[in-house]
């Protein structure tokens, strides 16, 4: 990865927890000292349980959610410095497409209006120039311009995630962070919403910051995959260091639980005992420890570094699986 877009150093978020006013101040720690690096043109998918950061994190980088400290760098610079009127160019270059299509589309606008209302933001141009630009991406996802005189509730869960697709292509952006576009969608519509984001990527050469907790899809759609869990990547590489060679338990762990398409052939699989700790009060030493079955005494009390088990594969694990 020699060309970055977006480099994450050192990102947290915590939410306060409100309490009585003598006691302790608790937080949950959501995103906790993550840091990456997203090179330009490819799909990074970021994957992990729910409750582990996932979504808080992707929001934090375009700065949906203010950040607690870190550094967001985009083509070089820390946007984390940038004032309100600042972030109005980057937000074209930014942009997101939410997990539940049937919540993300304003119910009491027209399909033109929740498409053009960027460009009507950002773009000094003619109701009409606006109209031509919506007719011009609805095409591009596969819909065409009657759809622009319809409102979210005439169309189906897939038609919808097409519209969120629209509305953020509509300005030209350069990064698009997926909220699980596809988990809330059937089955039958998941895999052409999926054909359809690498036809867009490649199209528009774009950037995915893909988040799920899906690893088939995963394995067909990514570049690079970071495995994170409570709030800390642990495990991070290329798709195929990942799936073929995972080296920290809990990435083990998810890869064994995907369900083989051969109902007559056995696996073994790994299940971590119990569930996800709270982010309120994480573990000690390392996070996955009270769920793994290699912990040993060290890993209940020191936090591992990351350490590259091979060129670019990085894991945070005391005892790396080789």
């Amino acid at each position: 990865m020699d060309e970055i877009l977006i480099e994450i150093q050192n990102l947290k978020k915590y939410f306060p927890l409100k309490r009585g006013i003598f006691s302790k101040g608790l937080y949950v720690h959501a995103v906790d000292d993550v840091s990456i690096q997203i090179p330009p043109r490819r799909i990074f998918s970021i994957v992990g349980e729910s409750g582990s950061g996932k979504t808080t994190f992707g929001r934090t980088i375009l700065r949906l959610i203010e950040p607690t400290s870190g550094k967001i760098i985009y083509k070089g610079r820390n946007i984390m410095n940038l004032n309100q009127k600042e972030m109005m160019t980057f937000r074209k270059k930014m942009q997101i497409v939410f997990q539940d299509p049937y919540n993300s589309l304003h119910p009491r606008r027209l399909v033109k209006d929740i498409i053009g209302e960027g460009l009507s933001i950002h773009e000094k141009i003619s109701s009409g120039q606006i109209l031509e630009r919506v007719k011009e991406i609805l095409k591009k996802v596969g819909l065409n311009e009657d759809h622009m005189f319809r409102y979210p509730h005439e169309f189906s869960g897939g038609q919808r995630q097409r519209i969120a697709m629209a509305r953020a292509l509509i300005l030209n952006p350069e990064f698009i962070v997926l909220d699980e576009p596809t988990s809330a969608l059937d089955v039958s519509v998941q895999a052409t919403i999926v054909d359809l984001l690498i036809e867009l990527k490649n199209t528009f050469s774009l950037t995915y910051l893909f988040i799920t907790h899906n690893l088939a899809v995963v394995d067909y759609i990514s570049d690079f995959v970071a495995v994170m869990y409570l709030g800390q990547i642990v495990e991070m590489g290329s798709k195929d260091d990942i799936f073929n060679s995972p080296s920290h338990p809990y990435t083990y762990a998810l890869l064994s639980a995907i369900p083989d398409p051969d109902p007559k052939k056995k696996r073994s699989r790994t299940i971590p005992r119990g569930e996800i700790p709270s982010a309120v009060n994480p573990p000690e030493g390392c996070r996955f420890h009270p769920r793994c079955p290699y912990a040993k005494e060290i890993c209940k009390r020191s936090e591992p570094e990351i350490v590259e088990v091979s060129k670019g594969h990085l894991v945070k694990c005391h005892f790396p699986l080789r």
